[in-house]
């Protein structure tokens, strides 16, 4: 029977923490530890072991009423600086001290503040680090950890890797090769792509209905393959950098 799913509770998050710490600590001392979880990882009992064991952490926390008055002046002045230079979004950063009644004390809060067209969104982190910007505490150690879970997702979901259902482990080892052949691919496609073009920051389905499964019409002559797209293909000029840029270049002639 399979136990019921959940988010864990403080005394189980606080006991794997435990363990991981001290199987680590075993091997590396004198390392520092930094903890990065989502919001169901902001337990007290998580972060009152972290703090007595010398280990900082960055935790996702769920957003309150009085959380978002305390930053409310920085969220003002973002929205209003958004609508006045009529821009796509505007993101801004703040901090505060904060307590819940659950808490042993107070902590530090960050808050990122985004406001689009569509409204304002504020997310916050709990954290025991000093000396860090409330914009690099968000985007370079908490939402790092983030984007390396969508890497997993592209690898998985969106390349299909999970489909390991042959019989022979060989098999599917082989099989995970090819998806991981496969995710090599589709990257070096986005890395090519200019950053000013939106598919440089699209995830690889969308790469592969814009790029990959569209209509063309392949002439293969004895000295190369023509692809003639049609005249309104909207990525017609993105296929020609491409092609260029992901052509093998002749090595340098030895000395």
């Amino acid at each position: 029977m399979l136990r019921p799913g959940k988010t864990p509770s403080g005394r189980e998050v606080r006991a794997h923490l435990r363990r991981l710490v001290r199987r680590i600590r075993t091997r590396w001392p004198l390392t520092r530890l930094t903890i990065r979880g989502d919001s169901h990882y902001a337990r007290p009992e998580a972060m009152d072991f972290c703090e007595q064991n010398g280990v900082s952490y960055l935790f996702g926390l769920a957003g309150t009423r009085l959380l978002t008055s305390k930053v409310q002046d920085t969220a003002d002045a973002v929205r209003t600086q958004r609508a006045v230079e009529d821009r796509e979004v505007v993101r801004g950063f703040a901090e505060t001290t904060h307590r819940a009644k659950s808490w042993s004390g107070e902590r530090r809060v960050v808050a990122r503040i985004e406001a689009t067209r569509l409204g304002l969104d504020i997310r916050f982190v709990v954290t025991n680090l000093i000396g860090t910007s409330p914009r690099v505490i968000y985007e370079s150690l908490y939402c790092a950890r983030g984007q390396a879970e969508n890497w997993i997702k592209f690898h998985k979901t969106q390349l299909a890797s999970d489909r390991t259902s042959c019989r022979r482990a060989v098999a599917n080892q082989v099989r995970l090769v090819l998806h991981t052949a496969a995710y090599w691919l589709m990257l070096s496609v986005r890395e090519t792509i200019p950053a000013a073009r939106d598919l440089a920051r699209a995830e690889f389905a969308t790469l592969r209905l814009r790029l990959l499964k569209i209509a063309v019409r392949v002439q293969e002559t004895a000295s190369r393959i023509r692809l003639a797209y049609a005249s309104c293909c909207p990525e017609a000029d993105l296929f020609r950098r491409l092609a260029w840029a992901l052509s093998p270049r002749p090595r340098a002639a030895s000395p």
